[in-house]
C-alpha cells in the first residue's frame, strides 16, 4: 500500500485536515494497521515539499489549530497515473515459503514438517477470514475474499511443493 498515493487520492476527493485523512485512511485502508499520526503529517510534509499538495493557513478547531491540505495539479496527475497503472503481481508469502523450504532441505531439516505447520497456519487464517465474510460489511467481505484467494493459492503451492520435495532435495544438496 502506497501511503503517499493513497493520501493524495483522498485529497483528490476533497481538501482535508490531517486528522480527517487519518480517519478515512484507517476506515478504508488501514483496518489491520492504522496509520500513525506522525506518518500522516510527515507524508503530507513531503508531498507539500514535492509540490503535490498545498497547505492552507492554520484554522481554529476542537483542540490544536488545523491546516487544510489540498491536492495540486501535479498531485492529481500522479494519482491518475497511479490509478491507471496495473499493480505489479506480488508473490506475497510464496517467496518466504520457498526460501524456508529450500533452506530446510539445504540444512538437512524436515521440510515436510515445516510445510505441514504452514498449512495449519493458513487453514486457521482461512477460518478467521471465512467468519469475517459471514457477518461483515461489504468492504470487510471483499478484503476477506482477497485474503482467502491468496491463501488458497498458497495451499495449492504447499501441496505441489510437498509432492516435489524429493526432487528439490536432490537439486539443493551440496555435491
Amino acid at each position: 500500500m502506497s501511503v503517499p498515493l493513497t493520501l493524495l487520492g483522498l485529497l483528490d476527493r476533497e481538501p482535508s485536515h490531517g486528522y480527517d485523512l487519518k480517519r478515512d485512511y484507517d476506515a478504508f485502508f488501514g483496518r489491520d494497521k492504522p496509520l500513525p499520526f506522525g506518518q500522516v503529517y510527515s507524508t503530507l510534509g513531503r508531498l507539500a515539499r514535492d509540490g503535490k499538495v498545498t497547505v492552507g493557513a492554520s484554522e481554529p478547531g476542537d483542540g490544536p489549530d488545523r491546516k487544510r491540505y489540498s491536492i495540486t495539479e501535479a498531485g492529481r496527475t500522479e494519482v491518475e497515473s497511479w490509478l491507471a497503472e496495473p499493480a505489479p503481481p506480488e508473490p506475497h508469502l510464496q517467496s518466504v515459503l520457498f526460501a524456508k523450504v529450500v533452506l530446510a532441505l539445504m540444512l538437512g531439516r524436515d521440510a515436510a514438517r515445516y510445510l505441514d505447520a504452514q498449512r495449519g497456519s493458513h487453514l486457521r487464517r482461512m477460518r478467521e477470514l471465512t467468519e469475517t465474510r459471514r457477518g461483515g460489511a461489504t468492504m470487510d467481505v471483499l478484503l476477506a475474499d482477497y485474503g482467502l484467494f491468496h491463501l488458497e493459492a498458497d495451499l495449492r503451492w504447499i501441496d505441489a511443493t510437498e509432492a516435489r520435495l524429493s526432487a528439490l532435495r536432490e537439486m539443493v544438496r551440496k555435491p
